[in-house]
């Protein structure tokens, strides 16, 4: 089956998905968890094929930690499952509503989006995710992971069957994984749109280059995550020390991991030292501007391209700034709208940062680590949008959703 033909069949099954009363969709979720249960060791054991062949090619230690599925990461996936059918279903919300003066009632309710698609790289649990958002709102979903990941995604596809399967009203089509791995497939994919409605491309620089080219389908970027925390001068010093070590170490390899920090230069010889010391102990090379090279002597020179840096790994760049509006400056210059974080004690400081930088998301006294659709409330996330169109930070079930207007009249009728 081709590309086209598996975004036809998904657009074939979505007159009968949109359908689907809240409480199907929620029996099938939970059918959906269950079988990713029950074959939790198959899913497991291909994962285990996976990484082996990852690692020998070569494959990066950040790639190689997002490929695998770990028992505890198995169980994640299946609590998110469950936790999006416990979520209020999207479709049919009146977002709001008014009455003109002729009497006609307004209405703007929320429907399916239709068919989404989304590319993706290295991490299988994507698979299912994608999959429980989509039919939790809806729509409709085409998937097509990496080859590197293909083993592992034909597993978790099987269980997904399995459990569709056991719902005669649901048809195959709702979920489709794409096996073809070339990039022709994948710009087959993105050119789809007689059939396909939104493609969420999840993945590094290339991949988005390319969607950015050739995509003739509406998209939502997934972008990099050069995240910044600055610390203001009136940050309580326990804090601001928590905040970047879990920023920066908690798990690395994942795009809401801090890139870089900003020092306001009151802290630079009593706090910036300390902290530094902490990180490095966890294994964090620091690249630091001159001041921090003076304060702090074992850091390596941070060099222009270090700023702009999504390292994805145990590097930090770090920079002593004058005052909270050059922090702000910074990233603006640097940063890729994902996520952003201060920590103050000085409100004023805090409104402000949150006020004027751009972004998806900011976090004030607390860990970029939280921009994550799980942490939000979401369940889970189809990713992190770094545009401002139509949706901005992580995607959950609202996102897959659009709104149309209901007009309710007792026989009006327009004179001009």
């Amino acid at each position: 089956m081709t590309v086209t033909d598996v975004c036809r069949t998904a657009a074939e099954a979505w007159s009968a998905v949109k359908g689907l009363t809240t409480a199907r969709k929620n029996a099938l979720l939970l059918d959906m968890a269950a079988a990713i249960e029950d074959n939790r060791a198959e899913i497991i054991l291909a994962n285990d094929a996976d990484v082996a062949a990852a690692r020998a090619n070569g494959v990066s230690a950040t790639l190689v930690d997002r490929l695998t599925l770990t028992e505890r990461r198995m169980t994640g996936l299946v609590s998110a499952i469950r936790t999006i059918a416990d979520l209020p279903d999207p479709v049919g919300q009146v977002v709001e509503g008014w009455t003109r003066p002729n009497g006609l009632l307004i209405e703007r309710v929320r429907e399916p989006i239709g068919v989404v698609a989304v590319i993706y790289e290295a991490r299988p649990n994507v698979t299912a995710e994608v999959a429980a958002l989509c039919l939790k709102s809806g729509n409709c979903a085409v998937l097509r992971g990496s080859s590197m990941a293909m083993a592992t995604n034909k597993a978790v596809m099987a269980a997904l069957d399995s459990a569709i399967a056991r719902h005669d009203a649901v048809p195959a089509g709702v979920v489709r994984l794409i096996t073809d791995p070339s990039r022709e497939a994948a710009k087959e994919l993105m050119r789809a749109k007689e059939f396909v409605d939104l493609l969420v491309p999840r993945g590094g620089p290339e991949l988005i280059e390319s969607v950015e080219r050739h995509a003739t389908v509406p998209t939502v970027i997934d972008g990099a995550g050069n995240c910044h925390v600055y610390i203001d001068h009136s940050a309580d010093p326990d804090m601001a020390t928590a905040v970047t070590v879990n920023a920066k170490t908690s798990r690395p390899s994942v795009c809401n991991a801090m890139e870089t920090l900003l020092v306001h230069e009151e802290l630079a010889r009593d706090w910036l030292p300390g902290v530094l010391d902490e990180l490095a102990s966890a294994g964090v090379e620091i690249r630091g501007d001159a001041t921090v090279r003076e304060v702090w002597p074992k850091a390596v020179a941070a060099r222009e391209e270090d700023w702009g840096t999504e390292y994805l790994d145990l590097v930090l760049a770090v920079r002593v700034v004058p005052d909270v509006g050059a922090a702000i400056a910074h990233i603006d210059r640097w940063g890729t709208s994902n996520a952003e974080a201060i920590v103050a004690r000085d409100i004023d400081v805090a409104r402000r940062f949150a006020r004027e930088v751009d972004s998806g998301s900011v976090f004030v006294n607390t860990s970029t680590r939280y921009s994550d659709g799980g942490e939000f409330g979401y369940g889970v996330e189809i990713g992190v949008s770094t545009q401002k169109l139509h949706i901005r930070g992580p995607i959950g079930l609202t996102a897959l959703t659009t709104v149309k207007n209901v007009v309710w009249g007792t026989g009006q009728t327009r004179v001009v």
